[in-house]
């Protein structure tokens, strides 16, 4: 009796131990954790490489601020844009900020925070080039996008996908490297970054042109479909920053007003 007594006590014990042990994995939150960010540190002004080789930018300050506020220490990698989309869907990328547009298409794979940033699409052509006034007017003539980005699906939109004259490249800067050794005619893409590479690369014999027709654009920080604890906590820190100050502070730093 007394065998099977201690018999079954340490089972008991054993059973509890798992139990336990079960238990605390359960409630383990993202709070404390470590998560890894991937981004496409070529989208300045929201991310670029830094001198030292890490990326920087709007974005990498923001969700950095974020995660303050939610205590997750987070390890932001230059992982580049489709690398970063695949990561997130097989989970070697827990978060996703690359200034991505939340889009339909989008939401079926990745589920997304409230938005953080408006944009639009606009046309960058040299100021001696026949004028435009939208996307629909570049009928016939070179275009550059980011490949996977708006920009792209914009041009498609109006021109029709395997429109001979739409040329993508990994970087918006290529698309503009293009344009300047006329190599192609225009470069469609996301308003800020288009100035912020004028102002880099001293451009100034070029026209930035805003189609009115194109919709305005909500920037989103994505994470792996059905990540509910990890989203929860991304959009509280996102509404904390913008209340403490600290949205704006970002904002002023890398878009001036």
């Amino acid at each position: 009796m007394k065998k099977k007594f201690s018999l079954l006590f340490l089972a008991c014990l054993f059973v509890f131990a798992l139990a336990g042990c079960g238990a605390k994995e359960g409630s383990t939150s993202v709070s404390g954790k470590k998560i890894t960010v991937g981004t496409d540190a070529s989208f300045p002004p929201f991310e670029s490489m830094s001198p030292t080789g890490d990326p920087e930018g709007f974005d990498i300050d923001l969700i950095k601020a974020i995660a303050e506020t939610q205590n997750i220490e987070v390890q932001v990698k230059h992982t580049g844009w489709d690398a970063m989309m695949a990561g997130l869907e097989d989970g070697s990328v827990d978060v996703g900020i690359a200034g991505i547009t939340i889009t339909d298409d989008r939401k079926k794979s990745f589920d997304f925070t409230t938005p953080y940033f408006t944009a639009k699409q606009v046309i960058l052509m040299k100021k001696d080039a026949p004028a435009v006034n939208k996307v629909a007017d570049l009928k016939g003539k070179k275009i550059g996008v980011q490949s996977g980005t708006t920009g792209q699906f914009l041009v498609e939109e109006h021109l029709g996908k395997g429109y001979s004259g739409l040329k993508g490249f990994e970087e918006v800067a290529g698309a503009i490297e293009d344009m300047k050794n006329g190599r192609i005619d225009a470069v469609v893409a996301d308003n800020a970054v288009v100035k912020k590479f004028m102002e880099q690369l001293k451009l100034d014999n070029v026209n930035i042109i805003e189609d009115t027709s194109a919709k305005q654009e909500q920037y989103g920080i994505a994470v792996k479909k059905g990540n509910k604890e990890l989203l929860d906590k991304l959009n509280k820190g996102l509404t904390a920053v913008k209340e403490n100050g600290k949205y704006d502070e970002i904002y002023n730093k890398y878009l001036g007003r």
